[in-house]
């Protein structure tokens, strides 16, 4: 069908909405025409002529090729600036291969040349192992492992391996497999818990220096190992009589320390007392010589005298400690006692009292009595004093 025919009384259009004019049909719109009407605008040439200022006819004018390609300069200039943070460091590819690392701030690359990756070498990122594992008696445990660790060398990071965390993940978990398989349960679930830490972050340092991770580990924290809930009851117990053992051995040294100084000082008080009775001992044995020496002399001289004297001392010394007496009377079996013991403290009580009170006439009597009484035992004292038992020469 055409687009005007005649006889349809002019009311046909064309496919872009216009009418015809001056009875002819209008086709679509020249796009050279459109282009050049758009640069006269701009100033930048064309006219009816379809002549620019800078090009042939129909063409597009070189002055705006030089504008747009200035324009894509500038773009691309702008374009490539970029910014590194604080924690970050950027590891700059040229054409996909590792060229250089540049630190924080503001950079610029080449775009469609320079590729920057950003990899944050501050902050401390974390991961975490957990699984059943076999012990060396042959016992299945839950173990709970967190590794802490910091990017340190950002290429080795990057290009060494594919996936560095998963292949520290994959690290962690066989170096914790390996030390769980070398101790027992009961090691595992009371006292060995720093050991097992300290043997796997040991294995995880080998074996992220043997990949070359680029990567260091800061810390590795043995957060729990617990038994099947089957048999957990029966650990439990056990660790609880892990428990009280360390609990009874640090009373016992505590104990120890509070009563070791207590018993060190008995100990340096009776060295200190044996010392001063060896001293007194030695002291008193070289006196007893010296007096002997001094009595030999008079003993040769006159023996008997020497030897009642030596006895009477003796006698002296023993009866100076005895507050009681037993003397043996002549021509009989009888034995007369001496209380001296009463006749002191009555002596002793008369000396201390500051003055006799006033007694009756039969109390007086009775005080004379008593001391006639006593004059009397004081008078057979010193008679008993004067008696020289038998056997005495």
């Amino acid at each position: 069908m055409a687009w005007n025919q005649p006889g349809n009384g002019g009311k046909d259009k064309d496919p872009w909405g216009n009418k015809p004019q001056g009875g002819r049909d209008q086709g679509p719109p020249d796009l050279d025409e459109a282009l050049r009407s758009l640069m006269g605008k701009l100033g930048l040439g064309g006219g009816k002529g379809g002549q620019g200022s800078g090009g042939g006819s129909g063409g597009i004018p070189k002055k705006a090729v030089g504008i747009a390609l200035a324009l894509v300069f500038v773009v691309w200039i702008i374009a490539g600036f970029y910014t590194v943070n604080e924690a970050e460091r950027g590891v700059v590819l040229r054409f996909g291969a590792y060229h250089s690392e540049v630190g924080s701030g503001l950079h610029w690359r080449p775009m469609f040349v320079d590729e920057v990756e950003n990899v944050d070498v501050n902050n401390v990122r974390s991961q975490q192992t957990a699984g059943f594992m076999l012990t060396e008696d042959e016992n299945v445990v839950r173990v709970e492992l967190a590794v802490q660790y910091r990017v340190m060398n950002p290429r080795a990071y990057l290009f060494n391996v594919e996936a560095p965390d998963s292949s520290l993940s994959q690290v962690t978990d066989s170096a914790l497999r390996y030390v769980i398989g070398h101790n027992t349960m009961d090691n595992i679930l009371t006292v060995g818990r720093e050991e097992v830490r300290q043997q796997t972050w040991q294995i995880i340092d080998q074996l992220t220096q043997r990949y070359d991770l680029g990567i260091t580990v800061i810390d590795v924290n043995f957060q729990g190992a617990r038994p099947p809930e089957e048999v957990r009851d029966a650990f439990d117990d056990a660790i609880r009589a892990q428990e009280d053992q360390e609990r009874f051995v640090r009373e016992a040294e505590a104990y120890a320390r509070e009563i070791e100084p207590t018993a060190r000082g008995r100990v340096r008080r009776l060295q200190q007392q044996a010392q001063a009775y060896k001293e007194q001992m030695v002291l008193r044995a070289e006196g007893e010589v010296s007096r002997f020496n001094d009595l030999l002399p008079q003993y040769q001289a006159a023996p008997e005298v020497t030897r009642q004297r030596i006895f009477l001392e003796t006698l002296e010394k023993i009866y100076a400690n005895n507050a009681k007496i037993f003397i043996d009377v002549d021509g009989g079996n009888q034995m007369m006692y001496l209380p001296l013991d009463k006749i002191l403290e009555q002596h002793n009580s008369r000396v201390v009292r500051p003055q006799a009170p006033i007694l009756p006439a039969n109390s007086q009597q009775d005080g004379q009595s008593s001391s006639n009484q006593s004059s009397s035992q004081q008078d057979s004292g010193r008679t008993s004093n004067r008696f020289t038992p038998r056997g005495g020469n």
